[in-house]
């Protein structure tokens, strides 16, 4: 059974450089929160600064250590990353990132693995302080967090296992990101740069293919008593339908028909503390009448024999529209807000209907094998979880 002792008696939280021990003009890694990926849980670039670049507002680090996103969405969304490989041994990244040393009795690597652990995260978030759209985990909460400690040989085993599980988790997931570059690219070669328009399409405003379909959800009431199930957020920000989250509410109102689950429908995010995330816009994979969307989505029916779903889900991620989302982006108390009048005047290019089918026939193809991979993708989750769960409950 291994000796459970609290983190900072066994490695550093967010370390402080030694006031003149690196000269203004020394190099060093830079790492913005950008350059950690939620999913490798890997630095994926590094710029080289000098130190008087980055000594004042910004976070300091060296190689070796582990850096953990603490800002909401950045930490449920699992940014962090053992730092390996960098240009240079000091680093300095975003002033959101919480910082850990390993000491003499623990390897960065099995550090690395706990603080990814799902009670760690689940717990780390219900520990977040601050506004909406701002909050954070203090660094007190990982001060105290008490971490299994077993001898140094049992904590290399422990950390090659789940490197082991992780990797295979790693390869599924690059899989993935290369299909979606294949449709990238893809419509790229089928559609031209969609700023410049490079291949001459008409240019439409949403209004035009929507008509007067933009609609809001409903949400539930406190002193409802019409039982529903609602979407919540978490089923379109990320890009793609998640038909699995929903929740049981109760209504103050019965749901109007407009207001179900249709893959009809272009479901649209109304509001967010994350700016990057208001606009986004998916089509539900299926329909479903049981389950309403919120009012916190604004939901569209595009006529089908002018655009076609697979195209305006691509051109709605488009730079050209994201863009045009932003700045019709408006925020009070942290929260930003996009509305109807905003999205009826997004423009965007129109290209013939026959080539938009040719374009929905690939991706057909491709989401078919992008859903295999997340299947298999969802099996290796599951068995990391459970390698998990076992190493750092003494069981592995």
């Amino acid at each position: 059974m291994s000796t459970f002792v609290p983190l900072h008696k066994v490695a550093e939280v967010n370390p402080r450089l030694k006031a003149g021990s690196l000269p203004l003009d020394a190099p060093v890694s830079f790492i913005p929160m950008s350059a950690v990926s939620e999913l490798t849980k890997r630095i994926v670039s590094a710029d080289a600064r000098s130190y008087a670049e980055v000594k004042t507002g910004y976070t300091y680090f060296e190689e070796g250590d582990v850096i953990v996103a603490k800002i909401t969405p950045c930490f449920e969304n699992g940014k962090m990353a053992l730092a390996y490989n960098l240009p240079h041994s000091i680093a300095f990244g975003s002033t959101e990132f919480h910082v850990f040393r390993a000491g003499e009795k623990i390897l960065n690597s099995y550090l690395f693995h706990f603080l990814q652990s799902p009670k760690v995260q689940t717990n780390g978030a219900a520990q977040m302080k601050g506004a909406a759209g701002q909050k954070r985990v203090p660094a007190d909460y990982y001060k105290t967090l008490q971490i299994p400690l077993p001898p140094l040989p049992e904590q290399k085993r422990i950390a090659a296992i789940l490197d082991a599980a992780d990797s295979m988790r790693a390869k599924r997931r690059e899989s993935l990101h290369q299909l979606d570059l294949l449709l990238q690219s893809t419509f790229l070669d089928m559609f031209g740069d969609t700023v410049t328009n490079s291949k001459g399409w008409k240019l439409v405003s949403m209004e035009s293919i929507v008509g007067g379909s933009f609609r809001n959800g409903l949400s539930a009431s406190t002193h409802g008593t019409i039982e529903g199930k609602v979407l919540t957020l978490s089923s379109i920000t990320s890009g793609r339908f998640d038909g699995s989250f929903w929740k049981s509410v109760k209504f103050d109102r019965q749901p109007s028909e407009n207001q179900m689950l249709s893959s009809d429908t272009f479901l649209i995010c109304r509001g967010n503390g994350n700016k990057a995330m208001v606009g986004i816009g998916v089509f539900p994979t299926n329909s479903n009448s049981e389950i309403t969307f919120p009012d916190t989505i604004i939901a569209s029916t595009p006529d089908k024999s002018k655009i076609l779903p697979a195209y305006l889900q691509h051109i709605w991620a488009s730079q050209m529209v994201r863009s045009q989302i932003i700045a019709g982006a408006r925020t009070t108390n942290g929260t930003y807000k996009i509305n109807q009048s905003v999205l009826s005047g997004i423009k965007f290019p129109l290209p013939p209907i026959d080539l938009q089918r040719s374009f929905a026939t690939i991706v057909e193809a491709v989401e078919k094998q992008k859903d295999r991979l997340r299947a298999h993708l969802a099996e290796l989750d599951t068995l990391f979880a459970s390698l998990q769960h076992r190493a750092f409950n003494g069981e592995l």
